[in-house]
């Protein structure tokens, strides 16, 4: 990981840099390592939601090499006009709806962005002329879910019960369509190097998302009330956030500057298999930490939900050389303590680039 990361200060510094949805958890992350590591970024999203929230709580005009364009992933002007004056080097698309129970309140607003609002990014590229590396977010969920207990990969059905799983699913094969209708050697887009990124559950500091267990937790510890939790034995591929983000990053290097088709491929970015833990395992954990009171609640919406679901991702620690760092213990203990901090009084911003510092050192 040491001459990866040695890689990327010389990769990215003075790179410039679009990021789709950086108002969001995971977006703002990434924005921060970005702009760590010298990037010249520009972010493309909607406001952020109001408060808590972690982009609202960074105070974003006082960061330098930044620009913060609020617009939407479904406006196909204000999308092509915001490439064309940042002229990126590198896309990560990470707008999305990406709530399963919100993808049953609003089923055409999940299928219109995570479908749509992809082609929209693609489509406004075919005008850019010069060399782009573009990472889409989509997620574990978009595999066909078979109850399996062992991890599923890269080259696994694809499938989805819920409308999220399902709209991501659709993107995979919509994006893969897209690469090789217009990115092929023959075409004008063969300058435009896309892969699509899956990642499995994560969890962090400064996620205020509604019906997230972590929130969840913290909401209820903050407020002093009981938690409820729903299907207490479901198994997730839990994995701090700055693991797929540090993916998403050693991905794009790997698509600038190899030409290899590998790369322009899908890849899966998740914790060793022991970290495959219940939700039950993971509020016992979060109690060596910050002690939280819950009972179990029955699906009481009767939304479709996976029982279990675990990655293979073997070919990103063969071919990207990527692996993951923090096991369970250190991943729940990184995330409480985030909140433990700042709830006592410790600067967001200065707390997420502690986190930083310590995952890249």
């Amino acid at each position: 990981m040491e001459e990866m990361v040695r890689y990327l200060d010389d990769f990215f510094k003075n790179k410039n840099v679009l990021v789709t949805g950086h108002t969001g958890f995971k977006g703002t992350w990434l924005l921060l390592i970005l702009l760590k590591l010298k990037a010249n970024v520009t972010g493309f999203s909607l406001a952020a939601d109001p408060e808590p929230n972690l982009f609202r709580s960074i105070n974003h005009k006082k960061l330098s090499n930044f620009n913060h364009v609020e617009g939407d992933i479904h406006d196909f002007d204000s999308l092509k006009r915001t490439i064309t004056n940042s002229k990126p080097d590198i896309i990560f698309h990470l707008a999305a709806q990406p709530l399963v129970r919100e993808s049953y309140q609003k089923p055409m607003l999940t299928w219109s962005t995570n479908v749509m609002g992809t082609l929209n990014l693609l489509e406004s590229l075919k005008e850019l002329n010069k060399k782009c590396a573009v990472v889409l977010i989509t997620t574990d969920k978009v595999y066909k879910n078979k109850g399996w207990t062992y991890g599923y990969r890269e080259n696994d059905e694809l499938g989805g019960n819920d409308p999220y799983s399902a709209s991501k699913a659709a993107s995979e094969i919509m994006i893969n369509s897209w690469r090789k209708s217009f990115c092929n050697s023959n075409s004008d887009q063969r300058n435009l190097k896309i892969a699509t990124a899956r990642a499995g559950n994560v969890i962090g500091g400064g996620d205020w998302a509604k019906d997230r267990i972590v929130p969840d937790i913290i909401r209820s510890i903050i407020n002093k009330e009981d938690l409820q939790i729903r299907n207490r034995f479901a198994t997730r591929p839990w994995q701090h956030v700055l693991e797929p983000l540090y993916g998403y990053l050693v991905l794009s290097f790997n698509l600038f500057k190899n030409n290899s088709d590998i790369y322009q491929s899908s890849f899966n970015f998740g914790p060793d298999f022991a970290s495959n833990k219940t939700v039950n395992d993971l509020v016992n954990e979060v109690n060596k930490i910050w002690h939280v009171k819950f009972f179990e609640k029955s699906n009481y919406e009767n939304f479709h939900e996976e029982k279990i679901l675990n990655l293979d991702i073997t070919k990103s620690l063969i071919e990207l050389h990527w692996k993951p760092k923090w096991d369970f213990s250190e991943t729940v203990k990184k995330t409480i303590q985030w909140y433990k901090d700042v709830e006592s009084g410790e600067i967001v911003i200065n707390r997420c680039w502690k986190d930083i510092d310590e995952y890249f050192d």
